[in-house]
């Protein structure tokens, strides 16, 4: 993988995303880590199929966040998962597991966007409610960049890996199938 961020981003124009706080929900813009690159995208193509197709951005470094929970003994447990988009997140083993809980599913739709403040197709690691866990997939955190959510459908971010896997709450580990 490129130390260049421009080579996942397509035929999209990447900008400092500190800079652009105008594409960025607040919670997102004042999470940012350093060298975070932004770029605008007409929000119909904001799912990673149509991204892919409309700009070719590169697959293999695109990166996409689902939440779950789960509950035990009571405790609701709460996670943003970060696979590569190659993969999805096993939710019903890998994530069950890094939960403790016996089952596993999506957050509905509607709880997800007004827990996070961010818009569904658009939810990114970045910028989440304190407390929350992030579980990245051992692949995202080793990518050198990868195109995320920017939290909403208007733009995407691209950041280094690593500073996925340095985000508050973020635990690597393996939670992908299909690689």
């Amino acid at each position: 993988m490129s130390s260049d961020p421009t080579s996942i981003s397509g035929d999209l124009p990447l900008l400092d995303a500190a800079e652009h706080p105008e594409l960025l929900p607040p919670a997102v813009h004042a999470a940012l880590p350093a060298g975070a690159r932004v770029c605008a995208i007409d929000p119909e193509v904001a799912d990673t199929a149509a991204l892919v197709e409309a700009h070719g951005v590169s697959l293999e470094a695109s990166g996409n966040c689902v939440v779950v929970a789960g509950k035990r003994e009571g405790e609701e447990r709460v996670a943003a998962c970060v696979v590569l988009a190659t993969t999805r997140a096993d939710v019903n083993s890998a994530v069950r597991k890094a939960l403790g809980v016996r089952k596993a599913s999506f957050l509905p739709v509607e709880r997800a966007t007004a827990e996070t403040g961010m818009e569904f197709g658009g939810i990114t690691p970045v910028g989440l409610p304190d407390g929350w866990r992030v579980l990245v997939d051992t692949a995202v955190a080793q990518a050198e960049w990868v195109l995320i959510g920017s939290g909403v459908r208007g733009s995407k971010l691209v950041v280094r890996g690593a500073d996925v896997a340095a985000l508050p709450g973020a635990e690597v580990a393996d939670i992908a199938i299909g690689r």
